[in-house]
């Protein structure tokens, strides 16, 4: 491709290498390793030459299917491939444990995942990201993130977070569903291409700017609406196999002893308190 010339993306490459020797030192299991491995390639697949490349400067609709990849396939994939214990500790610390609770809250899960995922395909940032490879490459950490957010309160393996019944949690998926494609019906029915600074589409993609503006509306819908509704009758699905009341919310020990943590931490910082006074 003259138009799309070979690019080297080390701080990806970089990135997956470490979290992927990390991950063998976390005491994962079978299962959880090869979904680490999936996580990784799926992320290197999006974020390297050529995707990544057509994503940040010509494609609107690649730039949607990436931002999906890593929201809808990356971040949930790389949740569950981490062991209970190691996401204890992790999230053990006062201000993360802060974080974990506040944002495990669906509602405010929601509204972050709806400002954030507007704001990475933003025009002013999508254009930003493709004359600087470091405003690209801190959005896609932002999408991780932003799809970390997503998956922590439907797939409840997150130590203190909220834990929401199967109806819940379904519910939960089909909300949020809507919400992750906030734009998508400003590009379908937008007169002309919003962002001036992806070019070359026709001869890359061969397609018009603004029928690839178009088409990734389409593509941010239903790729969106089909994966997260599969994983809501999943989840109904294996608790009523499991004979599991789908009203009802799970309890696990890990958390038991999260809240008895955060007891003594409020206890603690009453005593504190008292002895200012």
């Amino acid at each position: 491709m003259s138009t799309l010339p070979f690019t080297w993306h080390a701080p990806e490459l970089v990135v997956v290498v470490v979290l992927g020797v990390a991950h063998q030192f976390s005491g994962a299991s079978t299962k959880q390793r090869f979904q680490a491995v999936g996580a990784l390639v799926a992320l290197l697949a999006v974020t390297v030459w050529p995707v990544g490349d057509i994503a940040a400067t010509v494609s609107l609709s690649v730039a949607t299917v990436q931002r999906l990849v890593l929201m809808l396939l990356v971040a949930p994939l790389l949740l569950v491939s981490v062991p209970a214990t190691t996401l204890a500790t992790f999230t053990k610390p006062r201000a993360v444990d802060f974080c974990v609770r506040f944002l495990g809250q669906p509602g405010v899960a929601l509204g972050v995942v709806l400002v954030l995922g507007t704001l990475t395909l933003s025009a002013p940032v999508v254009d930003a990201g493709a004359h600087s490879s470091l405003t690209r490459d801190l959005t896609l950490v932002v999408v991780v993130v932003t799809g970390l957010i997503l998956w922590a309160p439907a797939l409840g393996v997150v130590v203190g977070a909220r834990k929401l019944s199967p109806v819940a949690r379904g519910g939960y998926l089909f909300g949020a569903s809507l919400l992750v494609t906030s734009l998508s019906f400003i590009w379908i029915f937008a007169r002309h291409p919003l962002y001036p600074a992806l070019h070359h589409q026709r001869a890359i993609v061969h397609l018009t700017p603004l029928f690839d503006q178009q088409l990734a509306g389409f593509l941010a819908k239903g790729l969106c609406y089909f994966p997260m509704w599969i994983v809501a009758f999943v989840i109904f699905s294996r608790a009523d196999k499991q004979g599991v009341p789908v009203e009802e919310s799970p309890l696990y020990w890990a958390d038991v002893e999260r809240q008895l943590l955060r007891v003594d931490r409020q206890r603690e910082r009453a005593q504190r308190r008292g002895k200012l006074d």
